[in-house]
């Protein structure tokens, strides 16, 4: 509900006053920046061509020691060839010091050093790789696409270690149209090779697309068709819009057999609602590797002003499954069957067996035991390869960002 109290001349932005007046929503923790005004070209670009502006890599910061790394780098921007990649930390930017940065002025401090997200924007840097090679570099931001799945470690088909094969695909974002297509040729190699087990990699994957996400499900449903994926509730005001979801038939789709969901803080939303929408066929063969996810079980409608290319993302509704649950505003470990503990091990490539959260995601696959998320394992020691990290996120994210997390 809208607080009705909320002056508006008392805001002088238009955030800040959508901000109050969802106050008592997130205070429930029910709209946690859910509802935010964003740029109708930003958006529809971004939807559309997956367009961006930046270096293309996606940054997390270590919380204990002032450390920055590349989580994750696109093949198709500009910070890639010049020896960005995941696990490079960045030592400088500009000649300035990033633990300095982070010292003085947090992640905020490092995420203006970075610069606006505007062509042509330059910036040196100092990296470090993660052989321990430093090297001093320039990075210009140009205008690059989002590619969904990466053609180095998108998809592979990985060995369990118990004599079976495990389909793994990573979907950065479900905000691309272009994700549809991709998906479907990862499901069609899937499909021709017999594989039934998958790990579904949506560590950094901040949502998007409802579209995608249901193709996404169904792809995994071979013999599910007609049956409910997802069920959308809005208001009862507004009962007559509310929709169902089924399962589709698709070409290239498996009947996932066991299914692994690596996740961590930052996803979100439609990689949530697919998680969630395959718990009631699943059951105990599905499990959540790594950390407790963001928690948003809603969504929004668009609202556009065109006059000021201002486009509204209010909340709207909720999805819930075929067995009705959808209250996973704290996350979605609380709802799953099964959940196994696990680090980014960022200095492992992604789709990497010996990556942390892959090698545990195998483990469940194989049958092999975990450790609950939540649960500290005994006697545990913290290496600095795992220390916690969070995603480097601008205060005032733009479309790009939004749905990306850590991304620049």
């Amino acid at each position: 509900m809208l607080d009705a109290s909320v002056t508006k001349a008392n805001y002088n932005n238009l955030q800040s006053y959508i901000d109050a007046l969802v106050a008592n929503a997130r205070a429930e923790g029910k709209d946690r920046g859910f509802t935010y005004i964003t740029s109708i070209q930003e958006e529809n670009d971004l939807i559309n061509s997956g367009s961006n502006a930046g270096f293309g890599i996606r940054l997390i910061y270590d919380i204990d020691n002032n450390r920055v790394f590349v989580a994750e780098a696109f093949e198709n921007a500009p910070a890639f060839p010049q020896g960005f990649d995941r696990g490079t930390e960045i030592l400088q930017i500009d000649g300035q010091s990033v633990s300095t940065l982070m010292s003085m002025g947090g992640p905020q401090a490092v995420s203006d050093a970075l610069g606006p997200s505007d062509p042509g924007v330059t910036r040196s840097f100092v990296i470090r790789d993660v052989s321990g090679v430093e090297k001093s570099v320039s990075v210009t931001k140009t205008e690059f696409s989002l590619d969904p799945v990466s053609d180095r470690y998108g998809v592979k088909i990985l060995d369990d270690g118990a004599g079976g094969r495990v389909g793994y695909v990573n979907l950065r974002t479900f905000i691309i149209q272009d994700a549809g297509p991709q998906l479907r040729e990862a499901f069609d190699r899937f499909r021709d090779q017999g594989i039934t087990n998958v790990i579904l990699d949506l560590r950094y994957n901040g949502g998007g697309l409802v579209s995608v996400a249901e193709l996404l499900g169904d792809l995994m449903a071979d013999g599910l068709e007609g049956q409910v994926f997802s069920q959308t509730k809005l208001r009862s005001s507004k009962s007559a819009e509310e929709s169902t979801a089924l399962f589709q038939d698709q070409p290239e789709q498996i009947r996932a057999m066991k299914l692994a969901v690596i996740a961590r803080g930052g996803t979100a939303s439609a990689s949530e609602l697919v998680t969630n929408s395959m718990i009631p066929y699943l059951g105990d063969n599905i499990a959540l590797v790594g950390t407790d996810t963001f928690g948003k079980p809603v969504g929004q409608f668009a609202f556009d002003r065109s006059a000021c290319d201002d486009r509204l993302r209010a909340v709207t509704f909720k999805t819930v499954n075929a067995d009705g649950q959808g209250e996973y505003f704290n996350g979605l470990a609380s709802v799953m069957p099964n959940t196994c503990r696990a680090n980014d091990g960022i200095f492992n490539q992604l789709g990497d067996p010996q990556e942390a959260s892959v090698s545990v995601a195998l483990d469940f696959i194989a049958g092999r035991t975990c450790t609950p998320i939540g649960v500290a394992a005994k006697n545990e020691i913290l290496k600095a390869e795992d220390a916690p990290r969070q995603f480097l996120q601008p205060a005032a994210p733009n479309a790009a960002q939004r749905e990306n997390p850590g991304l620049y």
